[in-house]
């Protein structure tokens, strides 16, 4: 899908640590209601930049846009109000809690006061009434009550998802969302996805299932040492020499296109 304008852009963006160099000049867009893949082998890079886009780290150089402003040096906890939401790879709910409180603490990101952020406190407020309603929009209404460590480990995946969807994002970042699931729960968390972005949510994730990737995410971005090497579909990403390269080493790569490939 493409506008006049991307959602997101990340623009000549270089981020080193003690000297040492993990993001090197990587630029990207990405348009309002697309789903693109950030891909590449442990260590590319892809963590740092979703922690750039996100606001946990500023950049050294470069510039980040978000629904076309500059927030490279607007702090994180204003990004998500200014509707940019984050998941992570480990599961950051609260487990004592029930599921629903759980998503009502991802509504607090829109509270402009201390009195709304006391709302959810209420059982009858509306914050948990629209927190209901949000779960059983995405297939989650028979849960509300249970406490979230009760719960199995795919649906306490998607209970997070759903929390980050509280904040009422226009883009939504997931880190390694499919992690520690079965086959089954993944696609499960596919179908789930592809829901959310049917609403109109975009999404932006960190994966290595690239069976996930390919059936969920339309286009790709591959890191690999801090650098870009690819950008461009899904369908053609590991067809690409450099990313192959990246994945299998350069020794591999005549061997892996004469037998026809494997999943990267």
């Amino acid at each position: 899908m493409s506008s006049a304008q991307p959602l997101l852009s990340v623009n000549a963006v270089s981020k080193s640590f003690g000297g040492l160099q993990v993001i090197s000049d990587v630029s990207f867009d990405v348009e309002s209601g697309s789903r693109i893949a950030l891909i590449g082998p442990n260590g590319a890079g892809k963590t740092t930049i979703f922690n750039l886009i996100s606001g946990v780290y500023t950049p050294d150089s470069g510039s980040i846009s978000f629904d076309g402003a500059d927030i490279t040096a607007v702090p994180s906890r204003k990004r998500i109000g200014l509707g940019l939401a984050r998941s992570f790879q480990n599961i950051r709910l609260m487990p004592h809690l029930s599921v629903v409180e759980n998503i009502m603490l991802g509504q607090q990101s829109h509270a402009s006061g201390p009195s709304d952020m006391a709302l959810p406190l209420f059982r009858r407020s509306r914050s948990r009434r629209e927190a209901e309603d949000l779960l059983a929009s995405m297939g989650l209404g028979t849960f509300p009550g249970d406490v979230v460590a009760t719960l199995p480990y795919g649906i306490r995946k998607k209970i997070e998802v759903v929390r980050a969807l509280a904040a009422k994002p226009k883009l939504l970042m997931l880190d390694e969302p499919a992690a520690g699931l079965n086959p089954a729960e993944t696609a499960s968390l596919r179908d789930f996805l592809i829901t959310i972005s049917e609403t109109g949510t975009t999404i932006l994730i960190v994966e290595h299932d690239m069976g996930l990737v390919r059936s969920l995410c339309e286009e790709a971005v591959v890191l690999n040492f801090g650098s870009k090497i690819y950008e461009g579909s899904t369908k053609y990403v590991q067809d690409d020499p450099l990313v192959l390269e990246a994945y299998l080493g350069s020794r591999h790569v005549k061997d892996h296109v004469v037998a026809g490939g494997a999943d990267a």
